[in-house]
């Protein structure tokens, strides 16, 4: 049975609950996957969601901070949480299907300002994050397996929109990306987005900082959607929501989409 599945970093998933349910409306994933969703597990608004014919629900959340969360038209079972890098945050959730596939939910840490972890804590808290990701792939290699998130990196020269003027600002850094890679490969992930779109830039976040993001154009490509080698070939149709970053009161991520037929 085909399922699509979307990501986006919500940032306050309290604040943004209109544009959930426009989004949930308009689009009709199967699956939402959110982040940064800045709220208690217990104090999600459920009931619109409810409504909305999203009953399922698996979720980690803190008050003010991080929370990961997946809404589904179809049934959920928990397959519990990692606090990689023991940051006690809520940033990681997984939950399966009844097919048998299993959904992984990540908000990477951003990693602050410097790319340096000898005097920047968050840089370091970043790069032992992907490290310990990379080493539990290594010794339990998931099977059936989609992962998506903000996963904070922007990989590939086409997924910012200045390659050398972004080789020095954090998401795009060398060390992080080489990061970024060993983690992939060690669960031999397959980058969904790029397999179904795989020439062009293709960008995902836009900063509020800009006045006119839409026209600047000055993206990076954070937020991933990934598919373990046994179900990759059945993920189709991949393509993100640019045009939700342009909604009233936004988030700084658009919503990234992909259709698997399992």
């Amino acid at each position: 049975m085909p399922f699509t599945l979307a990501t986006w970093n919500i940032n306050s998933v309290r604040l943004r609950e209109p544009l959930v349910l426009r989004l949930l409306a308009e689009h009709g994933p199967d699956v939402l996957c959110l982040q940064e969703c800045k709220s208690p597990v217990e104090k999600i608004p459920l009931e619109g969601f409810a409504a909305a014919g999203y009953t399922h629900m698996v979720a980690r959340g803190q008050k003010g901070y991080n929370g990961v969360a997946i809404l589904s038209k179809l049934p959920l079972e928990d397959c519990g949480d990692k606090d990689f890098a023991s940051l006690g945050h809520a940033r990681h959730v997984a939950a399966r299907l009844e097919n048998g596939t299993t959904i992984h939910n990540f908000y990477v840490p951003a990693g602050g300002d410097k790319p340096d972890r000898a005097i920047n804590e968050k840089f370091g808290q970043k790069m032992d994050y992907l490290a310990e990701m990379r080493d539990w792939f290594h010794a339990e290699k998931p099977e059936k397996s989609i992962l998506v998130g903000d996963l904070n990196i922007a990989p590939r020269e086409d997924d910012v929109w200045d390659h050398k003027k972004l080789l020095k600002v954090v998401s795009h850094t060398p060390v992080e990306v080489e990061a970024f890679g060993a983690t992939q490969d060690a669960g031999r992930w397959v980058d969904i987005t790029r397999q179904d779109i795989p020439d062009g830039n293709l960008y995902s976040w836009w900063s509020y900082r800009s006045p006119d993001w839409d026209a600047a154009d000055k993206g990076r490509r954070l937020d991933h959607i990934w598919a373990t080698p046994d179900i990759s070939n059945a993920a189709h149709s991949s393509h993100i929501g640019r045009a939700v970053r342009g909604w009233e009161q936004p988030s700084d991520h658009a919503p990234v989409f992909a259709t698997f037929d399992l």
